[in-house]
């Protein structure tokens, strides 16, 4: 991985909340980030006096180099955002000036805490599908934007192994969106659940309060 070819793009604590549905008591519980990137979640729970781990592969560069390369991508990734702002729902996140304002409120919040979560052992330089965790180390396992929307990258069998990897370290896993990059639905997903539900796994699509890209308000819940 070269941080060139990096876009960061942190989502915040509200979101999180929104996306996985997670209550008051979720966020007592010992939480599993899987590609939080440099989101604000981690840091929020952790002032919450929660306990969130958070595996990227993002996380092996420095603080320095991370907020330069922020700095670098944000004006191209608004530019984007404004002249595709039709492919988006303005309803979580009202336009694109409120968007840029949360991305990078969320993003300085990461940097502030990064250097000391990850002295904590809160940020981890880790990836799905291989994680360095015994079994049921976390309550709960979450996947956001990351399974799922990049299925034109990633096949079928990373799915399957990185979903598997969740459910063996977490007692809960939950991943959004369902959809692809296009907004279609995941090609994997229903597979997926099918080879969850043989090996004996309750499985369930939820409806969830967030919706930004068009159609992805759904998240798999798998326990």
């Amino acid at each position: 991985m070269q941080l060139k070819n990096i876009v960061p793009w942190g989502r915040n604590l509200n979101e999180y909340q929104s996306m996985f549905n997670l209550t008051d008591d979720d966020l007592r519980l010992r939480i599993l980030g899987c590609g939080d990137g440099p989101s604000s979640f981690n840091a929020e729970v952790h002032e919450l006096g929660g306990s969130v781990v958070s595996v990227d592969p993002i996380y092996q560069f420095s603080k320095d180099d991370l907020s330069k390369r922020i700095e670098e991508v944000k004006d191209e990734v608004m530019a984007q955002v404004r002249e595709h702002a039709g492919d988006f729902v303005w309803k979580n996140i009202k336009n694109p000036n409120v968007l840029k304002s949360v991305r990078m409120d969320a993003m300085a919040k990461f940097l502030d805490d990064f250097e000391q979560g990850k002295s904590e052992g809160r940020y981890i330089h880790e990836m799905l599908p291989s994680l360095s965790f015994g079994s049921k180390t976390f309550d709960l396992a979450l996947s956001s934007h990351f399974l799922f929307l990049y299925s034109g990258h990633l096949d079928f069998a990373f799915h399957l192994s990185s979903v598997r990897e969740m459910l063996r370290v977490a007692k809960e896993v939950r991943i959004f969106p369902l959809v692809t990059l296009e907004n279609h639905r995941s090609p994997h997903l229903e597979k997926i659940i099918r080879v969850l539900q043989e090996k004996g796994f309750e499985t369930k699509i939820i409806k969830t309060d967030y919706e930004f890209q068009k159609g992805a308000d759904e998240m798999l819940v798998v326990a």
